[in-house]
């Protein structure tokens, strides 16, 4: 069968890229044509457009790049259709693929929503279009069932996919010499830094982030890095701090790290999986961080918390993403013993929740049972 992937960041390509492993598993006649990234093409994706051209953070950065972002919907329609895929699956990114679903629907092609768009922290109306326009849901976080079932629409709940990612991971790790050697860095603890994924997030995170440095002459930081981006990219916002940068090694670094600081996003999952305590930044630009106020109904920012419906993890949104405040949290991972043990139990607790293993051998048995049997 033919399948026509659409991801808009890089936490997408990652659970796009697993999927794809699974359905040519199932099916030997598999191909696939993808909105992605580098893991998607290495499943043997035809990639079409890479997430970093897609990637935009914030109500007003989306604003002013509207004309770049249509041009995109109406190419991704014309492809769609003249490939004439057997289902189009998409992978969260909401804004950009509930245009697409309503197309692709039309022209009586299969709509399979892989992740669910975090409609349940804003923009809950969007509801009538997911199921007007979709064919099946899968979700991954536990409590995204039950946010639908109110709306009476049924969805498959498969389990997160990180879970197995990050154990697959896991066995591939040797130690931390080996990592610290291998990437040419001293022997000294290491604090890990993940600002994000997007150019917009890293440009607001980063020099805070690297400010606090200097407090910590016992420990190295090592910024998670990523090669679609450049060293001389990041090392804008580093102003001769004394920070290492190691491209796409994230797990390595979080598996080596004695606390990470980390963008809000998918990451701040992927840390608590690791066991790596964390503290959780968020900083968008002021108009789009005062219109989100307004529109956002949840408590929390990060997953960690979301999924555990109670503050596991130090959240600092806005003002308080501050380089004083940050020490004062670092201080505390680092060093107060009771501190970490408490989230490292929260840690525990959450990963119970999200399902155990083998949630993308899950959605790709349901996604390709669903299409032999229609």
């Amino acid at each position: 069968m033919k399948y026509y992937i659409i991801a808009g960041e890089a936490s997408g390509d990652l659970h796009g890229a697993n999927l794809m492993k699974h359905l040519k598993q199932l099916d030997s006649e598999a191909v696939f044509r993808c909105w992605g990234g580098d893991r998607m093409k290495a499943q043997g994706g035809s990639l079409i457009k890479h997430y970093n051209d897609l990637s935009y953070m914030g109500f007003w950065e989306v604003l002013i790049n509207i004309h770049t972002i249509l041009k995109h919907i109406s190419f991704c329609k014309a492809d769609i259709l003249k490939w004439k895929p057997d289902a189009v699956i998409l992978i969260d990114y909401p804004g950009f693929n509930l245009r697409i679903a309503g197309y692709v629907k039309k022209n009586n092609i299969k709509v399979i929503y892989y992740i669910s768009p975090q409609i349940w922290a804003w923009k809950q109306s969007r509801i009538k279009k997911i199921k007007r326009r979709g064919d099946k849901m899968l979700v991954i976080l536990p409590f995204e069932k039950a946010f639908y079932k109110k709306f009476n629409y049924e969805v498959k709940f498969t389990g997160h996919p990180l879970i197995d990612a990050i154990e697959s991971e896991k066995k591939k790790f040797v130690s931390t010499q080996n990592f610290l050697s291998d990437n040419n860095l001293p022997d000294k603890p290491v604090i890990a830094i993940l600002p994000g994924s997007r150019k917009q997030e890293i440009s607001k995170m980063l020099k805070i982030m690297a400010k606090i440095v200097k407090f910590f002459p016992d420990y190295q930081f090592v910024i998670a890095g990523i090669s679609s981006h450049s060293s001389a990219f990041y090392e804008r916002f580093l102003k001769k701090s004394n920070v290492a940068i190691v491209f796409d090694q994230t797990y390595q670094i979080l598996q080596s790290a004695s606390a990470a600081i980390v963008a809000s996003g998918t990451a701040t999952l992927e840390a608590a999986l690791f066991k790596t305590p964390q503290v959780v930044c968020y900083k968008a630009g002021k108009i789009s961080y005062q219109i989100a106020r307004k529109l956002i109904k949840v408590k929390y920012i990060s997953l960690v918390n979301l999924v555990m419906d109670k503050i596991v993890v130090k959240e600092l949104i806005q003002k308080d993403f501050n380089s004083q405040i940050l020490k004062k949290e670092l201080d505390k991972l680092l060093n107060d013993e009771q501190y970490r043990n408490t989230m490292l139990k929260g840690y525990a607790e959450m990963q119970n929740k999200l399902g155990g293993p083998g949630a993308s051998k899950k959605a790709s048995k349901f996604i390709y049972k669903y299409l032999v049997e229609e």
